[in-house]
């Protein structure tokens, strides 16, 4: 690897760790979900310079998806409105921690210890095309199935949470929940008459 492809290398894997990180630092789970998006996005970068491109394109490919999906439907149907008020995201700290340190160990010290083959493939090799038969093979329509299941997932959740609709603003009488129980609407209050709403304080 050449001196620009090291320097990309430690950016790639800093982001990586401190998005990661950070995960577990926010107080919001869509945060959460962008800041995880970003971690695996520099995994899969780091995948395309060690010349693994289908593995890391899917790796991209993949998580965005996922983490875009996961953000919608916390800004949708969370109780805590779009996901973004203050909450814990970790429990069981003392565990957490623990967990994380001896999985770091372990893998660092079979990372280390490891004698890794040294086998370079042939340049004109279908990498690529082997990989996804090995990877897929005979699954390839319940993948594909899957995607487009997923879409239409996604759009159907766009259509149900849009404020306006075949009868009417949809937030016509209906009031945020409270952040407390007993305690005043969060977030936005339809105006009355169904107009552009207003933030309450």
């Amino acid at each position: 690897m050449s001196v620009v492809d090291d320097m990309a290398f430690w950016i790639f894997a800093l982001t990586a760790i401190v998005s990661g990180w950070r995960v577990f630092c926010t107080d919001s789970m869509v945060r959460a979900s962008f800041l995880l998006l970003a971690s695996f996005i520099a995994v899969g970068l780091i995948m395309l310079l060690l010349g693994a491109p289908y593995l890391g394109i899917a790796t991209i490919f993949m998580m965005g998806v996922e983490m875009m999906v996961m953000a919608l439907f916390m800004v949708m149907y969370m109780m805590n409105p779009a996901g973004l008020n203050p909450m814990v995201m970790v429990h069981q700290h003392r565990f957490s921690i623990g967990a994380g340190i001896a999985a770091f160990v372990g893998l660092a010290a079979v990372m280390l210890v490891t004698d890794f083959a040294d086998n370079p493939v042939a340049s004109d090799a279908r990498v690529v095309t082997d990989l996804g038969k090995e990877l897929l093979g005979d699954s390839m329509l319940i993948f594909e199935t899957a995607g487009v299941t997923l879409l239409a997932t996604m759009v159907a959740s766009v259509i149900l949470s849009s404020r306006s609709g075949r009868f009417g603003p949809a937030d016509e009488g209906s009031v945020p929940p409270p952040l407390e129980p007993g305690g005043q609407p969060a977030g936005r209050l339809p105006e009355e008459g169904g107009g552009h709403g207003h933030h309450h304080h």
